[in-house]
């Protein structure tokens, strides 16, 4: 009798460990699975947002910009025509509209992907600067140190620049800032990239569920980059990213 319930006693303990271990395997898959599709679903919506950017970035160079074309050209011409008490005014307007012309150009160029490849991933963060310090908001700076590598994955470029143009964003929203500079350093394993304000910073626990922040992460954990953000207040805003050069 003794036997027998040792025997049952094993049995239950060997079924309930049994049960336990599948059931934590099924747990897992699905953990997996969800992370899976969480991944999917981000790829595809980061791809439709290039896309919708990409045709913003067209409509503005192609669209606009040629209708700013026209009215610069009209403007000039009415330079010539305008008496002396309003040559000085429509010279001015004929200056505004064409550097707004030329802020839309290089808007378009930051928005569209295609431009992004043409032109590559240290020429389009110059551009971005360059078109940062002519809107007067912020002084900026990019310093590139190293040998360039040219990513095999030509798809992380836009990754890593949309990452950087969201921490810019967030800067001009909300940081108040007066400098930022941008460092890009490439090692012999990973591009090492770090921006910087001297903004107000803001509280870390506070910002972890925000949007900027979340996009930023979830875009650095698709190529594998190491994301790191730090903040103090009224210490200004740090982010570091170490991304490995992928081949495939």
């Amino acid at each position: 009798m003794i036997i027998v319930i040792i025997i049952i006693c094993t049995l239950v303990i060997l079924f309930f460990i049994f049960y336990q271990k599948r059931k934590n395997q099924l747990l897992l898959k699905n953990i997996e699975q969800q992370k899976a599709f969480d991944e999917e679903l981000f790829k595809t919506q980061q791809e439709i947002q290039e896309e919708t950017l990409k045709h913003v970035g067209r409509e503005l160079h192609d669209n606009i910009g040629q209708m700013l074309v026209m009215s610069s050209m009209q403007m000039n011409a009415a330079v010539k025509v305008v008496d002396d008490e309003a040559r000085t005014k429509v010279k001015n307007a004929a200056e505004t509209l064409k550097s707004t012309l030329e802020e839309v150009r290089a808007l378009s160029k930051s928005l569209n992907s295609d431009v992004i490849f043409n032109l590559g991933f240290n020429a389009t963060v110059k551009n971005e600067v360059e078109r940062l310090n002519k809107t007067g908001l912020i002084q900026s700076n990019v310093s590139i140190t190293g040998n360039k590598i040219d990513f095999e994955n030509k798809k992380d470029e836009i990754i890593l620049f949309r990452i950087i143009q969201e921490f810019i964003s967030n800067t001009l929203k909300y940081a108040e800032a007066d400098q930022l500079n941008i460092v890009l350093d490439y090692q012999q394993d990973y591009l090492d990239i770090k921006i910087e304000d001297d903004g107000v910073g803001f509280d870390m626990i506070d910002a972890k569920n925000g949007s900027g922040m979340t996009n930023m992460q979830k875009r650095s954990e698709l190529i594998n980059a190491t994301f790191q953000l730090k903040s103090e207040q009224e210490k200004g805003t740090v982010l570091s990213l170490k991304y490995p050069y992928r081949t495939t």
